[in-house]
């Protein structure tokens, strides 16, 4: 499952990347017209892309994380929650807390208190609710783009 998941966020990542010189190649001369219509659609793309690469990768960590607990001898509690943390951190620890929209993996102690099993996921999080959106909103914009350029021609022959 971890190499699916893998495999699917370097797809996405080589996508965008593919994307995104599509934008540069529309800024050099020679571009497709309409441009506008042709860089706006790229960078949705690429915009859209990239924030699956992001939230793929985090995904797939939290469901690492999910499949190691309990898995073994050594499993419980959760190898995310112990590993790479020192005793005094880990001191007390009696269950995890998962989620996948937003991604997280937090440690629960028995006081109540809560750490993050890696703090990564802040910034996957942060990136993909940037990145989906404004994938939106130039998709958004390459489909009204048109049609204001119509209205923009029929006005200027009136």
């Amino acid at each position: 499952m971890l190499l699916v998941g893998l495999a699917l966020s370097l797809v996405c990542a080589v996508g965008a990347l593919a994307a995104a010189a599509g934008v540069v190649a529309v800024a050099l001369p020679g571009r497709p017209e309409p441009w506008a219509v042709h860089l706006l659609r790229r960078a949705a793309a690429t915009a859209a892309l990239a924030a699956a690469a992001v939230y793929s990768s985090g995904f797939f960590g939290v469901v690492a994380s999910e499949q190691a607990f309990g898995d073994g001898a050594d499993s419980i509690p959760a190898p995310a929650c112990r590993d790479g943390f020192d005793d005094e951190t880990t001191q007390g620890l009696s269950h995890h807390r998962s989620s996948y929209l937003p991604l997280r993996f937090d440690c629960v102690r028995d006081d109540g208190s809560v750490y993050s099993s890696d703090p990564d996921y802040v910034w996957m999080n942060r990136a993909s609710a940037s990145l989906a959106p404004a994938a939106v909103l130039l998709a958004v914009g390459a489909a009204h783009a048109p049609t204001s350029r119509a209205r923009k021609t029929e006005k200027a022959s009136s």
